[in-house]
């Protein structure tokens, strides 16, 4: 998959690349050349491997749509690593309640800082980590909230 720059930069760039340039060249945003579609049965395949497999085989799914330079055994093993109970303090991850009639409610802030940024740093850290390796290169990340 192929991604630009929001600001129309002509370069076109893979998701390992972007993961470690962060904005584009001209300032922009990164995002997909163009985006998967996911029909009924695809849906319906995703909710059942959610259900049996859990939430760390939801997010490998979704996420090879958008990362094919990433073999998929390893990024099944990264999103693993990433979305564990130990790190989430439960088991679901990301705990869905009914509230009351149709109401539900997803708590986004089991991870380490208690805030819903867990969902997605705690990847992207592994991620960054993975493709450093790759490479052979090291990389200084300071963050703050």
């Amino acid at each position: 998959m192929q991604y630009l720059s929001t600001r129309g930069h002509p370069d076109r760039k893979r998701f390992c690349d972007i993961l470690l340039e962060g904005l584009a060249p001209d300032g922009g945003l990164y995002l997909p050349e163009a985006y998967p579609q996911i029909g009924d049965a695809e849906l319906t395949a995703l909710r059942k491997a959610y259900h049996e497999e859990g939430y760390a085989e939801l997010a490998f799914r979704i996420l090879s749509r958008y990362i094919d330079d990433i073999p998929a055994a390893d990024l099944r093993a990264l999103c693993a690593k990433t979305y564990t109970q130990e790190v989430f303090g439960t088991k679901e991850i990301v705990p869905l309640r009914q509230l009351e009639g149709g109401l539900w409610i997803e708590a986004l802030s089991n991870g380490p800082t208690l805030a819903f940024k867990d969902m997605a740093m705690q990847l992207l850290g592994n991620l960054f980590e993975y493709e450093l390796a790759r490479r052979g290169e090291q990389l200084n990340i300071l963050g703050a909230t």
